[in-house]
């Protein structure tokens, strides 16, 4: 390591509005020894200070770096982060796309992106110094991880690596095939929430907390929901329509609690703002025509001036004919009345006036797809679950505790409240048990994705040689 670059991890924390905890200076120190690091937190821990440290060490050094992330949402909202820190001039954004200044000293990118340079052999590589993985964990994901893992086989040896990751319980294991195809590595590992999480239930109508002082599923939570199976199922003069009208009313039940009522609930139990993950755009999208068609209002007549403007700002460039198409008077009275969906299907300039009005606290509720999980800067006080079980493409799959661990990591916004609440709402799928299940566990290992083809073989031999070959 250079004598000059020892002063770089001192001048990048003069430049910080925070102090920095433990974790992130033994990662910065890691690089600044010309190390690869590993660094697995929690969500909302601060991971991506270190990679913004990594762009600084690229940047004093002459060279370039790469910011990858799984998503295009994601990699826009590092873009104007990064631009921010370091300035307009000196970053670039390549997502598939969109290209902005690829020749940048600092690109944003997605891993997709990065592993097509690598396999071909892109001029945009010369230089290249530091590449930093966001959210590397992906690579356990069933459909795509192999991305990363290609990403990192291919990388040059003489890049530093900075791989950030959600918390994982093997962690070492991980780092220790880092090491077998990277070299020297230096895993950090933080399991402390910067904000504690209370788990919750939200059960006919009423809001119990999951789990007792002792760590097991509360008793009054337990009893109270076998009494009300005892109610559904006993039988009486109720007719079907009368079981419905319960139903209506938030009695737990297949179908769920009404959503108007539960957004009240929270408003009235004061855990807004919060993210309503659905796994689908469409329920999403359906979840504000409910509270369009409620009177569910969660904002003061002073503050609709300030969605309006800020709305008008970002789609001032927008022809009126396109908003009417994408349906902008709907979007534009959910958001004045504090509520908004949030998801890719969404058109940019709707989807960044939500991401800004929710970071002022002027949008209450956002209902979600999960990739608003990854990493997107959008914290909340609380998370609502109302489902277990997501869609794959090879069908319905049970939440991972890591992926519960993912979702719910978005409660709790840092230096604001003193605990984040993830609220899972009752169903027959979502038993008590289950959910203490999910959310006590700490075992979230990581594991390889990767299924060698012909493709990658060629392309990882073309790109690191036939082992003992001359």
């Amino acid at each position: 390591m250079r004598t000059q670059d020892r002063s770089q991890l001192a001048l990048f924390a003069t430049e910080l509005d925070f102090p920095l905890d433990d974790f992130q200076v033994e990662a910065c120190r890691a690089l600044e020894d010309d190390r690869d690091v590993l660094v697995c937190a929690p969500t909302g821990a601060g991971k991506t200070v270190v990679g913004e440290f990594a762009a600084r060490l690229a940047l004093a050094a002459g060279g370039r770096c790469f910011y990858t992330t799984p998503i295009k949402a994601l990699s826009n909202q590092k873009y104007l982060d990064l631009s921010r820190r370091f300035g307009d001039d000196r970053v670039g954004l390549l997502t598939g796309d969109i290209s902005l200044d690829p020749h940048a000293p600092v690109v944003v990118m997605t891993t997709e992106v990065l592993r097509s340079m690598l396999h071909g052999g892109s001029p945009l590589l010369h230089g290249l110094t530091h590449v930093v993985m966001d959210e590397v964990h992906y690579l356990a994901d069933r459909e795509r991880g192999a991305v990363w893992e290609e990403a990192i086989l291919s990388l040059p040896g003489d890049v530093r690596l900075t791989s950030l990751s959600a918390t994982v319980s093997n962690a070492e294991e991980f780092g220790g095939w880092l090491r077998g195809v990277r070299g020297d590595l230096a895993v950090v590992v933080e399991e402390t929430r910067p904000v504690p999480l209370t788990q919750h239930m939200l059960a006919g109508g009423r809001l119990f907390d999951l789990l007792s002082p002792s760590g097991t599923v509360d008793e009054t939570l337990e009893r109270y929901i076998a009494h009300r199976q005892l109610v559904e199922a006993a039988p009486g003069p109720a007719t079907g329509r009368g079981r419905r009208r319960r139903r209506a009313r938030g009695a737990p039940g297949p179908a769920g609690a009404d959503l108007p009522e539960v957004v009240a609930r929270l408003e009235a139990e004061q855990l807004l703002p919060a993210i309503w993950f659905r796994f689908s755009r469409n329920g999403c999208d359906g979840a504000v025509a409910e509270c369009l068609e409620s009177s569910v209002r969660l904002t003061e007549a002073a503050d609709v001036a300030e969605i309006r403007a800020v709305a008008d700002r970002h789609t001032a460039a927008l022809p009126p004919a396109d908003l009417d198409a994408v349906g902008h008077a709907e979007w534009l009275e959910g958001l004045e009345r504090g509520f908004a969906a949030h998801h890719a299907g969404l058109i940019p300039a709707f989807r960044h006036t939500v991401e800004e009005l929710f970071a002022r606290g002027l949008v209450r509720v956002v209902f979600a797809t999960e990739t608003l999980a990854v990493g997107v800067n959008m914290p909340a006080r609380t998370v609502v679950l109302e489902r277990l079980v997501k869609p794959t493409a090879d069908g319905p799959v049970r939440l991972s505790p890591g992926e519960y661990t993912q979702l719910t990591g978005r409660a709790g916004r840092r230096g604001i409240d003193v605990e984040g609440h993830a609220v899972v709402l009752w169903s027959p799928e979502a038993a008590p048990a289950t959910v203490a299940g999910l959310a006590g566990a700490r075992s979230y290992p990581l594991h390889s994705s990767l299924r060698v083809g012909y493709n990658t073989a060629v392309n990882l031999v073309a790109g690191r040689g036939i082992p003992g070959s001359r």
